[in-house]
């Protein structure tokens, strides 16, 4: 049995071509004892900007453009970008910042009314992400034919920092089996990172736990020794198996190991005779 698949990590280039994966484990391992034969690792090629070099940068699209600098005649607007990611190797941004083009409103005629300067843009909407910000100009004479055609105020986006993306975590799995038949010992729970961090989120917190158990105490008594008619039908198991991989590369992952009979006995404790499953914390350096 297998758990979900993991989130896609990031791409592991910046610019052009790199790759991603994601991984699974295993929750459960087949009853008969053999190995899992279902993949718990994809990887697949991912793009962040295709036209790249070293010496490019990563810059935004462009922004809607701005009103005409005019409201007759030939003026000139504007749109603008901004960058994301400088360029990996360190050199300036050669990419365009900055767009101006011509454009034509209705020919001039008399104005039928006078407005002032427009005032400076107000803030942004919000402190992270893309806005909006306003700004407004006066009417300083009276419409002569009782109604302005110029606009008082103008509406355009803003754009501010990526707001942070806080880790997103599943629920937490059902408590593992306690890792020794008797003594003490201990059990794992493990969740998933459905969702990484980004722009500054807090980092993820521990995605495995364990706490200690104890089934019963472990004796050794005469009792305990099989007599010479038990030992021919005690069960024989096999030697444990080798670690799984770990599920995680680092923050904390799980590895299992099984044992399993070989040959049930046919004394009085051949019902005792079960496959024996261990779990232990492996690649706890934080990521």
């Amino acid at each position: 049995m297998l758990s979900e698949w993991i989130s896609w990590s990031p791409c592991s280039a910046s610019c052009g071509m790199g790759m991603r994966s994601r991984e699974r484990y295993i929750k459960q391992f087949p009853e008969d004892g053999s190995s899992c034969r279902e993949p718990t690792e994809e990887t697949e090629k991912c793009v962040v900007n295709e036209d790249c070099l070293p010496s490019s940068c990563i810059v935004t699209e462009w922004s809607d453009w701005k009103p005409c600098s005019v409201s007759c005649g030939m003026g000139m607007r504007q749109r603008v970008r901004m960058m994301k990611m400088s360029a990996s190797d360190g050199s300036p941004c050669r990419a365009e910042m900055e767009e101006v083009e011509k454009c034509m409103m209705p020919e001039c005629n008399v104005f039928s009314c006078m407005v002032s300067e427009w005032s400076e843009w107000g803030h942004c909407s919000v402190s992270c992400g893309v806005g909006m910000r306003i700004r407004r100009r006066m009417l300083k004479t009276p419409a002569l034919s009782g109604e302005c055609g110029e606009p008082l105020e103008e509406v355009e986006k803003c754009m501010l920092p990526d707001c942070p993306v806080e880790c997103m975590l599943s629920e937490w799995s059902e408590w593992s089996e306690c890792n020794k038949s008797c003594g003490k010992g201990h059990m794992i729970r493990s969740r998933m990172v459905k969702l990484e961090p980004q722009f500054g989120g807090a980092p993820c917190p521990k995605t495995v736990q364990r706490k200690k158990c104890k089934i019963r105490k472990c004796r050794k008594s005469s009792k305990d020794i099989p007599s010479a008619d038990e030992g021919s039908s005690a069960c024989k198991m096999t030697p444990w198996s080798s670690w799984t991989d770990c599920t995680k590369h680092c923050g904390g992952g799980v590895q299992d190991r099984v044992m399993a009979v070989k040959k049930k006995g046919k004394g009085s404790k051949s019902k005792s005779c079960k496959r024996r499953r261990e779990s232990r914390v492996c690649n706890e350096h934080p990521c």
